[in-house]
């Protein structure tokens, strides 16, 4: 990172060109601060400069980082997206011109200084332009989960005092017609796709928007642009709320500007060469930072996927864009992995031998990678070239230098599978509240298999309060750390301590290497009746790897006399992305091989099918074996109806478990388990 500096950023420019306003003299200027920390949206923050090094970068704004990778690489390919069926190509000057007239017309509709613009809908060109048009409006960029409940989004627009919300769709309208009246700041609502189908006083399609600022003087948006401060927020991210309403998450540009180019500097070395895939929800920091900043900062090139990617169509447009880095969420890497088996499953006993033996020297070539030593096995090429070239390109991964997996714990089974394959899953582990990542793994050298990676440079870690086995909460120190929580002077202090670090929630350990390992979360930790500390994610792994039917498994037992499991089967999952009755592939093979006739999960739970429950208890029983204690054995568990989801509730935005809410869910279930 060293010789990275950036305050060279916004090299003044003679020749009148589309771009209007540069300024170099800026890069310096901050606004005065003298606390670490501020709950309140126009107050700036002291920012965590180091001496020297990485961590000593000249802070810039986000106009400023943009600006820069615009003068050097403006008629680059910046988005691509289809319209109609067609592909559309944005360039970077197209991009900051489309953010500009966006900024213009949040001003003629009356945004005012440090208020909202909420973005309500799937990833697209217009989420980006809204985003960074809210930015250099002077306003607060804040994303709202497509999920969302109307109520829930009634929230997030009333806390961040939204001018103007931006949506998708009618179906995310109506949300916000329905709590409309709850929002006393609100001006006006923009809908980007589809026709509208009523008028009404201040709605307006994306093309009235637009053009509802070609009046506003450039001089007015530029003396707001120059007076935007790298120390001040600029946007929001609200945790997705787990329990009790979300916390507005206020990031200053510094915040996003510094971990962009950090993470650039990692995950690539190039310039103008990197190609992603916009997915993941934006409202989440993890898809927000790679999609939007660190691009910008290495001049990527981000192809936009359709709004069903998650069901199914995101392995094309994977393979039309073929990225440089892909990051994956463990769900998305689990179900690749599940079609995967189903396809090998089927697969004459040649190419099944084929198969095993190709990933078999995967493994060994990057285990040995991993370990330092660089030894490439006899038969590697010839593995490469029959499998594991033809996978990544099914896969549309053939490029991909980097994939990355983060948001949620992933299991070493899943790490393990892709390793064979020649495709090894580099973990990032960070938080909203750090801007995205503060831990990476990014090369097969500098990897260690279920580690989250070693801290960013320029970033700091510490483990709080340690055990005899050095497990301790995790904290954080660095210039991505956020400037606290918005209105929530409590909640800020909570997370941050008197010497400024935050304080995760996560337990963890560090090895000899330095390398980051999660043991658990402080408040998921289940602590059983006699006083036992349990974390529930490495039980319900191990149950995973040695029952691979099952989909999902929960681990409960909190101030109870033993553990127990609920547990789903692998199903089918609808247009929607929701899980049918419908068995899966891979659970339907077990049911044919032990002469079941069912091909539902209802059959199954009705009938109690024997030869699955007996499966289940004997992995059951194989994963108690390795268990540490006695108070670690799972007891008793139950197979539920259905699988767990986003539209149901169990699962988080970022497909992470919500554990509270399946407890309060399913709490008959738990009590029957518990029942004398």
């Amino acid at each position: 990172m060293e010789g990275k500096c950036s305050s060279i950023c916004c090299p003044n420019v003679e020749e009148t060109k589309a771009v209007p306003v540069t300024s170099a003299n800026l890069a310096t200027t901050l606004s005065p601060a003298e606390q670490l920390w501020s709950t309140d949206r126009d107050q700036a923050v002291k920012l965590r400069i180091e001496g020297s090094g990485p961590g000593s970068e000249t802070p810039i704004t986000v106009h400023q980082m943009f600006l820069e990778t615009v003068e050097k690489s403006g008629d680059h390919t910046a988005l691509v997206f289809k319209k109609d069926g067609q592909q559309v190509t944005v360039t970077w000057r197209q991009y900051y011109e489309q953010c500009r007239a966006a900024a213009k017309s949040f001003l003629k509709l009356g945004l005012e200084r440090y208020r909202g613009v909420a973005i309500l809908g799937f990833n697209s060109p217009e989420w980006f332009y809204a985003d960074i048009g809210c930015i250099l409006a002077g306003g607060l960029a804040t994303g709202v989960y497509t999920t969302n409940s109307p109520e829930a989004c009634q929230y997030v627009a009333a806390n961040c005092e939204a001018n103007v919300i931006v949506v998708e769709n009618q179906k995310q309208l109506d949300k916000i017609l329905q709590v409309r009246d709850q929002l006393p700041h609100l001006k006006a609502i923009v809908q980007y796709k589809d026709e509208l189908q009523q008028k009404l006083p201040d709605l307006y399609t994306w093309e009235e928007f637009m053009k509802l600022g070609e009046e506003v003087p450039n001089d007015r948006l530029d003396t707001i642009i120059d007076s935007l401060r790298a120390n001040e927020c600029c946007s929001l991210i609200y945790t997705s709320g787990t329990t009790g309403n979300p916390k507005g998450v206020m990031l200053s540009h510094d915040n996003l500007t510094w971990t962009a180019r950090t993470s650039a500097a990692l995950l690539s070395n190039s310039y103008g060469v990197e190609v992603l895939v916009s997915y993941l929800p934006l409202s989440h920091i993890a898809a927000q930072m790679i999609d939007i900043w660190v691009s910008m900062s290495f001049a990527g090139t981000t192809y936009f996927a359709e709004p069903d990617a998650l069901k199914g169509s995101l392995v094309n447009t994977l393979k039309e864009a073929r990225p440089t880095c892909f990051l994956g969420v463990p769900r998305v890497w689990e179900k690749m992995q599940d079609k995967m088996k189903a396809i090998g499953g089927k697969a004459s006993p040649m190419r099944k031998k084929v198969a095993d033996w190709a990933k078999s020297i995967g493994q060994r070539y990057n285990h040995s990678a991993m370990n330092g030593e660089n030894w490439v096995p006899w038969g590697f090429m010839l593995a490469n070239n029959l499998v594991f070239k033809k996978v990544q390109a099914a896969l549309g991964l053939e490029r991909s230098r980097l994939c990355l997996t983060g948001a949620a714990p992933i299991t070493k089974e899943t790490l393990e599978y892709f390793m064979s394959l020649n495709i090894p899953l580099m973990e990032v582990y960070g938080m909203s509240e750090t801007s995205g990542p503060h831990t990476v793994s990014v090369t097969i050298n500098d990897y260690r298999l279920t580690s989250c990676g070693k801290v960013m440079p320029g970033c700091k870690i510490k483990l709080d309060k340690p055990d005899n086995d050095g497990i301790g909460e995790i904290c954080f120190w660095g210039r991505n750390v956020f400037m606290g929580y918005l209105n929530m002077a409590e909640k800020t202090t909570e997370a941050l301590d008197e010497d400024g670090w935050l304080h995760s929630g996560d337990l963890g350990r560090l090895d000899d290497c330095n390398f980051l390992f999660i043991t658990g979360r402080i408040k998921e930790l289940i602590i059983t009746a006699g006083g036992e500390n349990i974390p529930p994610v490495p039980i319900e792994d191990a149950v995973k790897a040695e029952i691979p039917i099952l989909s999902n498994a929960m681990l409960v037992g909190d101030k109870l006399k033993f553990l127990s499991m609920l547990l789903t089967l692998k199903c089918v999952l609808d247009d929607n992305g929701e899980p049918t009755d419908e068995l899966s592939p891979e659970v339907l093979d077990f049911c044919r091989q032990n002469g079941i006739g069912a091909t539902k999960v209802s059959e199954i739970v009705a009938n109690k099918e024997e030869a699955v429950y007996k499966a289940i208890q004997e992995g059951m029983e194989r994963a108690n074996a390795k268990s540490t204690s006695n108070a670690q054995k799972v007891q008793k568990w139950v197979i539920l109806d259905r699988d767990f989801s986003l539209l149901g509730g169990e699962l988080g935005p970022t497909m992470k478990l919500r554990r509270p809410i399946v407890a309060k869910m399913y709490q008959d279930k738990i009590e029957e388990l518990y029942a004398v």
